[in-house]
């Protein structure tokens, strides 16, 4: 599979820049002082810096397996012991979730394990791991 590279606007960039290091895990790359690149679980994440950003502070939201799941939102699947990994640590880091940690479609063709939480300019990030990765794309 080929990385991905999504590049997001943010009006602190020291502060999203601690949160995907620091919290995430995210290795840094190269960066200038109005962006800075980071692998984000094999992909390349770029939070760039951009006065006067306004911050949307109105959420939409799409019902989901019984959920208000925030659209638009953005991640990575992983693997299921990673993930359940990082929902500990995002708890020991006190992150506060939009959707906590759990198991979405359980015993149905899809079964995830899901969670949603922000980063410090609002940007929906959900993570999610497939009891079957055959079954990512199926219906």
């Amino acid at each position: 599979m080929n990385p991905f590279h999504l590049a997001i606007p943010v009006s602190n960039l020291s502060k999203c820049s601690e949160f995907y290091n620091k919290v995430l895990e995210c290795k840094k790359g190269r960066s200038s002082e109005n962006w800075v690149d980071f692998n984000f679980f094999g992909h390349q994440l770029v939070i760039h810096q951009k006065p006067a950003f306004e911050i949307n502070e109105k959420h939409i939201s799409n019902p989901v397996d019984g959920h208000e799941v925030p659209v638009p939102h953005f991640g990575v699947v992983l693997e299921w012991e990673q993930w359940e990994n990082l929902a500990k640590k995002l708890k020991l880091n006190n992150i506060e979730f939009i959707i906590e940690p759990y198991i979405r479609f359980k015993g149905k063709v899809g079964e995830q394990a899901t969670m949603f939480f922000m980063d410090p300019e609002n940007n929906a990030l959900e993570f999610k791991a497939f009891k079957n990765i055959d079954h990512l794309f199926e219906k």
